[in-house]
């Protein structure tokens, strides 16, 4: 079935199609409930279950679900449950295993098994309960589950109430879990670019193409605009058509027309473009380097801007190419202090972590990154009024879509897609979210003997650098983990230079990936 995959799920279909398997197999198969009008049966404990399940394409063909809040369903069933348990155990309880009668044989149930335990081991628990039918107590006994207590149910459904430990399940952990990648789930997107898409920005996008002069289009812009400024809290935000580096080359110009000396400061791969780009734009400045992964030392660059007189700062907020976060906050300080501008390029940063952008002249951000929409957008933001100039090229005249908003040809399918993208999400859960899966990635890797860049420094929570040991290439590395259906970032130069790979959280990740990837890692470092 190379359709099958497992995942939690989260959309309002699969939910809606979970109660009706559950009405198909716990009222009419197995006669526990009372039968309804509406052919669905909600669980008890509905608000407080993770599903995990397995989808025929989009059709919900098994699912369990996994709590670890007490009371259990066994507690009242059991009131001296504890007497029976293991002790010492952070415990969950996994119920209402349920699989289409078609599909009773193969890969689903081991799969559902192993993409529970991925999720139980993200949440550290160590010990699952079950009440099993006692149809298959054999079953569960080959994997590994120990019956305890009297049975419990009714006689026309009995059940018997079982537990099974993570040192029991790891004994059958590589027969389990060592499914072929086109059953483990949909490829993983952990690539700084393009990210992974959600389906509702998808749907956006594949819409017929309106002209940019269209009402449709200056709505979609006015409030992607809206959502971004928020997002930014900055009071404009101009969006252009083309990649983050259009957007930096953009500020780049202003800083032309802006005049002085200036400072460019790099830590990385990115903050060198930078340099780059400054030296292309025939920028008067000087440029100051510190070691890639290493924080800003506040001091050096302080002395630095007194000696030249800087009239302005540009710099990265996140230094992708090591997974740093740099002091943004403490850089506006030291540009207030001396009425200098400081510019960001918050390319990586923007949509994945939250950013204080007072005191900011321009920063730029993309539509392909954290964002989660498509590439093809990047954006400039500023909260000064700024107007054109015929000393710049019209495209980099940041001033043309100050005054004008869409002086040139522009992509509504683009502007709808990422207008979803950013209205659709609840930011600070997603920035709380990003940090968990952060901090659980890089302690997990850290456990499995990984080097991991930039862990002196700030580090940024959605992109984890990876330093390989000699033994072991990049390359075959990231093409082993992509046969196992986890694409990482490592074809570029400076990647491949250094031996490195990297893990990025910037589109639609679930942490329910996380398990999976850190084992297949643990096996190429094993072997």
């Amino acid at each position: 079935m190379p359709s099958l995959k497992f995942k939690i799920a989260r959309e309002p279909r699969e939910l809606d199609q979970i109660h009706t398997l559950h009405y198909r197999a716990f009222v009419e198969e197995i006669p526990q409930h009372t039968p309804n009008a509406e052919e669905r049966h909600i669980d008890r404990f509905h608000d407080e279950n993770v599903y995990v399940v397995a989808l025929d394409g989009d059709r919900v063909i098994g699912s369990i679900a996994i709590r670890g809040a007490r009371p259990f369903s066994l507690d009242s069933k059991l009131p001296n449950l504890d007497d029976f348990l293991p002790p010492g155990r952070n415990f969950c309880e996994i119920r209402l295993l349920n699989i289409a009668k078609e599909h009773r044989t193969g890969n689903v149930l081991p799969g559902l098994i192993s993409a529970v335990w991925d999720y139980a081991m993200t949440e550290e628990y160590d010990c699952a309960l079950i009440s099993a039918t006692v149809r298959q107590l054999k079953l569960y006994q080959h994997l590994g589950f120990v019956p305890f207590g009297p049975q419990v149910g009714t006689e026309e459904a009995p059940f018997q109430p079982m537990y099974l430990t993570l040192e029991a399940f790891q004994n059958r952990a590589r027969e389990i879990s060592s499914l072929p990648p086109s059953t483990r789930g949909e490829v993983a997107n952990l690539l700084p670019g393009p990210v992974s898409i959600h389906g509702d920005v998808a749907a956006a996008f594949n819409v017929t193409p309106e002209s940019h002069r269209s009402p449709q289009f200056d709505e979609d812009l006015r409030a992607v605009k809206a959502g971004l400024c928020q997002l930014a809290g900055m009071r404009y935000v101009e969006v252009l058509l083309g990649s983050g580096t259009l957007s930096n080359d953009t500020v780049g110009a202003q800083l032309s027309l802006h005049g002085g000396h200036g400072v460019v400061i790099s830590n990385g791969e990115f903050g060198d473009r930078l340099i780059d780009q400054a030296t292309r734009a025939r920028l008067d400045f000087t440029p100051l380097r510190f070691g890639w992964g290493e924080p800003f030392d506040m001091d050096a660059i302080k002395r630095l801007v007194d000696e030249v007189d800087a009239k302005w700062i540009w710099n990265v907020a996140c230094e992708t190419s090591a997974g740093v976060l740099n002091d943004v906050v403490a850089l506006a300080e030291i540009c207030r202090e001396r009425d200098a501008k400081l510019c960001l390029d918050c390319v990586s940063a923007f949509g994945a972590v939250p950013l204080d952008l007072t005191g900011v002249w321009l920063a730029t951000a993309a539509s392909g990154k954290a964002l989660a929409a498509y590439p093809g957008l990047s954006m400039v933001f500023h909260n000064h009024l700024i107007t054109p100039s015929d000393r710049l090229p019209r495209y980099l005249d940041l001033g043309m879509y100050a005054r004008d908003g869409v002086p040139y040809t522009h992509s509504s399918n683009l502007v709808r897609a990422l207008r979803v993208a950013v209205e659709r999400v609840d930011w600070p859960e997603r920035f709380e979210e990003i940090v968990t899966n952060g901090v659980w990635l890089r302690n997990r890797l850290r456990s499995a003997g990984l080097d991991l860049i930039g862990d002196h420094a700030t580090v940024a929570p959605h992109v984890v650098t990876i330093q390989l040991p000699d033994r072991i290439s990049s390359d075959d590395a990231a093409r082993t983990l992509e046969r196992a259906g986890f694409l990482l970032s490592y074809a570029s130069g400076y990647l491949r230079e250094r031996n490195w790979i990297q893990i990025c959280l910037m589109g639609e990740v679930t942490r329910d990936v996380l398990p999976p990837l850190i084992r297949e890692i643990q096996r190429i470092m094993a072997e």
